[in-house]
């Protein structure tokens, strides 16, 4: 699957809550990396501002392939993402995607985990294992937060069964997602998550515990997003023919992982 570095056109923006956004951005024909994007793949967005020169990387929330466009939600966690939130229709963006690798699809009944800003690229994931035909009742999503502001679990109810865990208690189940799936005695044949690493933590605990495969989405700090620069290493169990040491590159070689590949 070809990167490229494209010039897309911000088809809208919102702001869903506090510092989150939700940008949609459109391509051209010839340049519509739309239809090569999967669930689980980021994009990295170029600032305007010369002193920015290292593209911050954003995870893919929703594909519409149809119309060209890819939507990201990002929260503002600096400068460059707080430029991302000024930029209005029509406004112009450099990008360079589809990167990494994303969620392999299984058959079966499925528990898809996200918290925080992990939460995003779950929801296409959702979307894609319905419209492959599975069942709203067999594709369990569990959504932590960190209070009663639910950005975008409405938008998961068309293709499955939500569940909510907050960690002050005001909305769902009282901890953490591994609480909710407890507590609700979610269970299912494939496990996919994205979030914090305290939560894949869990989650990998929990996979193992219950001999379940699991997927999971790493977040890092990156620069290049294209695998040379090696800043967005995480810990591997085997040796990395690149590196040669045991450490995974989660620009490339993630940032999805089959759980048991890398040490948490």
């Amino acid at each position: 699957m070809a990167k490229r570095k494209v010039l897309a056109q911000v088809a809208s923006q919102e702001r869903l809550s506090g510092e989150i956004y939700s940008m949609w951005i459109s391509f051209s024909e010839e340049d519509n990396i739309a239809e090569e994007a999967q669930a689980g793949q980021f994009l990295s967005l170029y600032c305007r501002e010369g002193s920015r020169l290292l593209p911050r990387p954003i995870s893919i929330c929703e594909i519409d392939r149809e119309k060209g466009r890819l939507r990201l939600v990002y929260r503002v966690a600096g400068e460059g993402t707080r430029e991302f939130s000024t930029l209005q229709e029509g406004d112009t963006i450099e990008v360079l995607g589809p990167l990494g690798n994303g969620f392999t699809k299984k058959e079966g009944k499925s528990i898809l985990i996200g918290g925080g800003i992990g939460i995003p690229p779950m929801l296409e994931l959702a979307k894609a294992l319905f419209k492959a035909g599975g069942k709203k009742e067999d594709i369990q999503v569990v959504l932590g937060y960190r209070d009663n502001d639910l950005f975008l679990k409405e938008e998961f109810a068309p293709y499955a069964e939500v569940f909510v865990s907050t960690e002050d208690g005001s909305v769902g189940t009282k901890g953490n997602v591994i609480d909710a799936v407890n507590e609700h005695q979610i269970s299912g044949g494939e496990v996919y998550a994205c979030g914090p690493l305290p939560m894949l933590r869990g989650v990998k605990a929990y996979a193992k515990e219950h001999h379940i495969p699991a997927q999971i989405s790493m977040e890092e700090r990156m620069a290049c997003g294209i695998g040379a620069c090696l800043v967005c290493v995480c810990m591997s169990k085997e040796t990395d023919a690149h590196s040669h040491v045991k450490n995974k590159r989660v620009c490339k070689d993630g940032p999805v992982f089959d759980a048991e590949e890398v040490e948490l």
